[in-house]
């Protein structure tokens, strides 16, 4: 009897789990056959949007090491009639080391203007000190000035988007890959995928902008030709007053011009009315005088 009783219970055993594999087996083919709907695709971009709320709201993120942009700004002094020639020889100079010219401006001596020039580069810091003598022996450094900003925090917020971005891109393709997609969804998941590739592009060009500016050092050089004052004589001022009196006559004639030009016409108007009331003015007399004749007679 015990014995009838345990086989029953192995069969009913046996039985049971049969039918729970065969449900999990069911219930795997219909997920496999379902295609892929949109709220797939929510629930990535919901996924998205934390992980990326995380890196740039306060979470912690840590940085490799500090990313900092470095500018100098320099003003050589020189011989004006060697200026030209030397910006050519730093330009030249550039090229010899890892460095790249982002601009080159001569100007030319005139009678009101002294030659002047600027140079603006991008150097490695390894070849920034090579840069520095070679400017130096050109001419005398007359000032130069260093300014420094810290990126960290820029390039660690990017190259976390990037990453993020990155993954967001890579769930879009998976799920465009998935059997069973309908028209529907793949071209909203192809709209998603063409903005995050977009946003991707542009955080890639972000990044390596921070990285031009982090890992070369920005070089502005500004040329202006040497000032030489000469001994001011004595008679100087007299000489500089017998130069200027040509001037001053000019101004004085010209006045003189101007004045005559704007009275001319005037004097068409004034000189005839001048000469109507002194005639009006003597026939006034003239019968006057012939009333007070008349009497007496």
């Amino acid at each position: 009897m015990l014995c009838k009783l345990l086989s029953v219970v192995c069969v009913a055993v046996i039985l049971c789990a049969g039918c729970g594999r065969a449900r999990m087996a069911s219930k795997m083919s219909v997920d496999q056959a379902r295609p892929v709907g949109f709220d797939e695709l929510r629930q990535t971009t919901a996924d998205y949007v934390s992980l990326r709320a995380g890196f740039g709201g306060g979470g912690s993120v840590y940085a490799a090491g500090r990313f900092v942009a470095v500018r100098h700004k320099l003003e050589v002094v020189e011989p004006g009639v060697a200026l030209p020639k030397s910006i050519e020889a730093v330009v030249a100079f550039c090229g010899t080391i890892q460095c790249e010219v982002l601009s080159s401006t001569v100007n030319n001596e005139t009678a009101v203007l002294s030659p002047s020039g600027n140079i603006a580069i991008r150097v490695v810091p390894q070849d920034w000190n090579k840069f520095l003598d070679f400017v130096g022996k050109q001419g005398k450094i007359a000032q130069h000035s260093t300014e420094s900003e810290d990126k960290t925090a820029a390039v660690v917020d990017v190259e976390a988007k990037i990453k993020n971005q990155t993954e967001f891109r890579d769930s879009l393709r998976k799920m465009l890959a998935k059997p069973g997609v309908s028209v529907a969804d793949l071209l909203q998941i192809q709209e998603k995928l063409a903005e995050a590739q977009a946003e991707l592009d542009s955080e890639a060009t972000q990044s390596k902008m921070l990285a031009n500016e982090t890992e070369k050092v920005y070089v502005e050089v500004a040329f202006r030709s040497e000032q030489r004052t000469a001994s001011r004589s004595a008679f100087a001022p007299i000489g500089e007053a017998l130069r200027e009196s040509g001037g001053v006559f000019a101004d004085s004639l010209a006045a003189f011009i101007t004045a005559v030009a704007a009275i001319i016409p005037w004097l068409i108007v004034i000189v005839p009315g001048i000469w109507v009331l002194v005639r009006a003015i003597k026939r006034w007399r003239s019968k006057r005088s012939a009333v007070k004749v008349t009497p007496a007679a």
